[in-house]
């Protein structure tokens, strides 16, 4: 398995790109996210993949971040009729923490204006990922519409944290309110989440 490519970046097309590694070159697929975030030609670049086995064909995707790559996993996976390219195109036309919030909330008309995917396909999307996105996406996408202090982005990252570990939303917003009304606010999010599990347990 191809886990990551780390090289010179030869070619770049929204759809795709051509990566040097040690004279190697490897013709990968993105999405418009990741396009976004690439080099100028001839810059180093470094690509998460999934590489995709077909009767025809071995076919190289890539990706920026980790969540995109998590997210097409899930996709590709789990939503029964949705292949690497549908997937690409949701990626393509919403970022990770949009879809999961979209997914949380059961937003057809926000997943069926994605190109390549109907309200039908959508429908599918939210009953087949909704439990696997929870609550965890309804918060992450709703606090990214906020623009948040650094405190406040440290709480929300523990918050997501213990939510991810099983907590309810309440819960664990407040477990992590106890937790640095104790520690104070230079606290990291590591010692509120630890702080809030032994609270909990």
């Amino acid at each position: 398995m191809i886990s990551f490519l780390h090289g010179k970046l030869v070619e770049s097309l929204p759809t795709q790109v051509v990566v040097d590694v040690h004279g190697v070159g490897y013709e990968v697929l993105i999405p418009l996210s990741s396009f976004d975030k690439l080099p100028q030609p001839g810059g180093e670049v470094k690509l998460l993949t999934q590489l995709v086995v077909r009767e025809d064909a071995h076919v190289l995707y890539g990706f920026a971040s980790a969540a995109e790559r998590e997210l097409f996993r899930l996709l590709v996976g789990s939503v029964s009729g949705i292949g690497p390219k549908t997937a690409l195109n949701i990626l393509s036309g919403m970022n990770a923490v949009a879809f999961r919030g979209a997914v949380a909330n059961s937003d057809v008309k926000a997943l069926s204006q994605i190109s390549g995917v109907g309200k039908k396909t959508a429908e599918r999307i939210i009953v087949e990922l909704r439990d696997k996105v929870g609550a965890a996406g309804a918060w992450e996408a709703s606090s990214a519409a906020r623009s948040l202090s650094a405190a406040d982005q440290k709480i929300n990252d523990a918050v997501l944290a213990l939510m991810a570990l099983g907590f309810k939303q309440v819960d664990a917003h407040d477990s992590v309110r106890a937790a640095q009304a104790v520690l104070g606010p230079e606290a990291s999010v590591e010692n509120l989440v630890r702080a809030s599990l032994k609270k909990g347990a």
